[in-house]
């Protein structure tokens, strides 16, 4: 996909190159609040299938089974949750990526409406915590079976919580609010208190649920850029202490052509675009919020793989390393974040971040305003609503992109 030799740090000026586009994305942004505020910010989720009432007692809470159910809802290519008793809901992870969308439209338009919405959307996460744990933390709102283990509704995940505390973070930096950057605090009290570790070498991995070793890269790193956002706030050591053996456990792990797998286990081998790009956000933000540049050539060799895997000409992500589809909404949402957030290191990903949103706006947004879940070729397209796999990350997205075309305050 091109060159990345701008990637030390130039300076970016967008100046009227994507005039054409902006108006397209922010009435795209209309298009996707205004069918939230129609659904009360409630849709489906990608792994839901446990919900099923009139299904789930025949999975004998055999693992297998349950298994077979959950991935049968999400891989079914129409919405069967209706006819399977599955409701729409709030989501704590949703929550957090609307939030962080309607805080970026409040700083590049002014208007106190998404000012608002983004208070509410923080004030519904601290009123909808996991109970019974130390610090702050979230988890699903529904049970859910991985590979690795059986997550019972409400038990939190280090994803879960990192990427709501990076929102919290959001809202302190925008809002000045002192209770949001305490809220984050105690996000990284539950990721030090609550959460086993695993050693390797020199790293040190942040396992991703309470009580249970499960070693994934972009949890792990998650993790570990929360502590490190949150220590340039507070400066406290133990939260970079942490934070530079988790970066460290992932770096070690990086793969010749610089990849990472999903994690390490032998049945969680395989490389995808959005997985990737979390871990690229966090290695980006433990550099700049400690200072400490040790993993510069992991993360630059990081992103030329992600950059040159990952994207078809048109703009299109790629789901695998090894193939293209699905497409799927998660793919779209996070590259484009990715790309606006590494503007300031590579001169060409703004430019790729307003194709690979053009396309998903041609080709996944409903003319309703919600993002469909995943494309399977040009003319199978599940079309499921879901929140925070789609239409709360997908507006996070969209508003970043927006922001970074917008950098004056009052855009429109």
């Amino acid at each position: 996909m091109g060159s990345t030799k701008a990637f030390a740090g130039d300076d970016i000026s967008v100046g009227g190159e994507f005039s054409d586009q902006k108006g397209r994305l922010y009435e795209s942004i209309l298009r996707l609040t205004g069918w939230l505020e129609k659904n009360d910010s409630r849709a489906y989720d990608t792994f839901d299938g446990l919900s099923a009432t009139y299904l789930r007692p025949l999975t004998f809470e055999n693992k297998f089974l349950r298994t077979v159910l959950q991935q049968g809802v999400r891989r079914f290519p129409l919405n069967l949750r209706p006819l399977l008793g599955i409701r729409k809901c709030h989501s704590s992870k949703g929550m957090g990526f609307l939030a962080r969308g309607f805080i970026r439209l409040h700083s590049c338009t002014g208007e106190e409406h998404w000012g608002a919405k983004a208070n509410y959307a923080l004030r519904w996460l601290i009123d909808h915590r996991s109970s019974g744990y130390r610090g702050a933390s979230w988890g699903n709102h529904f049970d859910y079976q991985s590979r690795a283990f059986y997550l019972p509704k409400g038990v939190p995940t280090v994803v879960w919580t990192a990427l709501i505390g990076h929102a919290f973070l959001d809202g302190f930096d925008h809002f000045r609010n002192p209770e949001y950057l305490g809220i984050a605090v105690g996000a990284c009290e539950h990721i030090l208190l609550e959460l086993e570790t695993y050693r390797e070498g020199e790293g040190v991995c942040i396992n991703y649920i309470p009580g249970f070793e499960c070693r994934v890269h972009n949890a792990n790193t998650l993790g570990g850029s929360l502590l490190a956002r949150t220590f340039w706030h507070i400066r406290e050591d133990k939260y970079l202490v942490a934070a530079q053996r988790a970066m460290q456990y992932t770096a070690q792990n990086q793969r010749q052509d610089g990849s990472w797998w999903y994690g390490e286990r032998a049945d969680m081998r395989w490389v995808d675009n959005f997985h990737t790009a979390y871990v690229l956000d966090c290695f980006k933000y433990y550099s700049e919020y400690t200072g400490d540049d040790r993993f510069e050539e992991t993360l630059r060799r990081g992103y030329d793989y992600w950059k040159e895997t990952f994207f078809l000409p048109d703009g299109a992500p790629r789901y695998y390393s090894h193939k293209t589809l699905p497409i799927d909404i998660q793919c779209c949402s996070q590259a484009i974040d990715t790309l606006v957030f590494f503007a300031n290191r590579d001169r060409e990903s703004l430019s790729l971040a307003v194709k690979v949103a053009l396309w998903t706006l041609q080709y996944m947004q409903d003319p309703s305003g919600y993002f469909y879940y995943r494309r399977y070729s040009s003319w199978l397209v599940n079309r499921t609503p879901t929140l925070h796999w789609g239409q709360a990350t997908m507006l996070s997205a969209l508003s970043s992109l927006y922001k970074q075309l917008c950098p004056d305050a009052g855009c429109m």
